[in-house]
């Protein structure tokens, strides 16, 4: 099967590498035209972990969109500025038209016990992986509502928005509280035909699991914590044996749910995580 999204315009934050890129490509490989959108700047709590995206990956994941023969606008844009975002969604719309599926994708990790973080570290966590997707509803909707096409609106949780996740509190109450905000948004926008669905990736093989606090907090033991330590680590959270996923397996999901074979699914968490959700 081809095409699954031919004619589809799709709205992708966080898209300039990882996951975000991943569904950009996912979704151009099925015949979707693509809105990329990335901060393209570091955020001071999350760099001590891994550094956030550059302007350079937001034109690869350009240029890898338009070798698949697909259109793509991309604006550095950060999801906590609504305005910004606004300018960033409009300028696409002005571009294709219409969108048809929104993927609220952009997040961030650090790690600290949960009276331990600091009042930065809760904030910029809550303000990105919360109110970041938000943003990204609002600018979209009020345009998918006019132009009366129906749509997809999608999520990025994480199995932490479905359990506890030690060492990283503020990230599972932002994931937990995605869910409930897309149970409303579904009850909300099901009498246009919009979809909206949250996504719960476990483990993905991207710089949000592949950085030294990640492998710390998987292999505690070891004095040089690195990839192979904390390889036994992963695996153990997970029902099948495998440490993670990779970024295309998400974006599959990505693609169902934003196709019009789930035009049925709705007010979902539909978890892609090698069973860790269920161990």
């Amino acid at each position: 099967m081809s095409g699954r999204v031919e004619g589809k315009v799709a709205f992708v934050t966080g898209a300039a590498r990882g996951q975000g890129r991943s569904h950009a490509l996912r979704l151009a490989e099925e015949g979707a035209h693509v809105i990329a959108v990335d901060i393209c700047e570091n955020i001071e709590t999350v760099t001590p972990f891994y550094p956030l995206a550059t302007d350079q990956e937001l034109q690869e994941t350009v240029a890898q969109v338009e070798a698949l023969g697909r259109r793509v606008v991309a604006v550095k844009a950060d999801v906590r500025d609504l305005a910004g975002l606004q300018k960033a969604f409009d300028t696409g719309i002005e571009q294709f038209g219409h969108v048809d599926i929104v993927v609220a994708n952009a997040g961030i990790i650090s790690f600290g016990r949960s009276w331990e973080l600091t009042a930065q570290q809760w904030q910029d966590m809550i303000d990105v992986n919360l109110t970041g997707v938000y943003n990204t509803a609002k600018v979209a909707i009020p345009s998918m509502i006019d132009i009366g096409r129906g749509g997809s609106i999608l999520f990025t949780s994480s199995t932490a928005g479905l359990k506890g996740m030690p060492g990283a509190g503020h990230y599972a109450a932002a994931k937990h509280a995605i869910v409930g905000l897309m149970r409303t948004m579904a009850n909300e926008l099901g009498p246009y035909c919009i979809r909206v669905n949250t996504i719960h990736p476990g483990s993905t093989d991207t710089l949000m699991i592949q950085n030294p606090g990640m492998y710390a907090k998987m292999s505690p033991n070891e004095s040089e914590p690195s990839e192979d330590t904390a390889i036994p680590g992963f695996m153990s959270y997970n029902t099948l044996p495998i440490p993670w996923a990779d970024p295309t397996d998400i974006s599959n999901a990505v693609l169902f749910l934003g196709s019009d074979e789930a035009r049925y699914v709705t007010g979902v968490t539909f978890p892609v995580d090698a069973g860790l959700g269920v161990k």
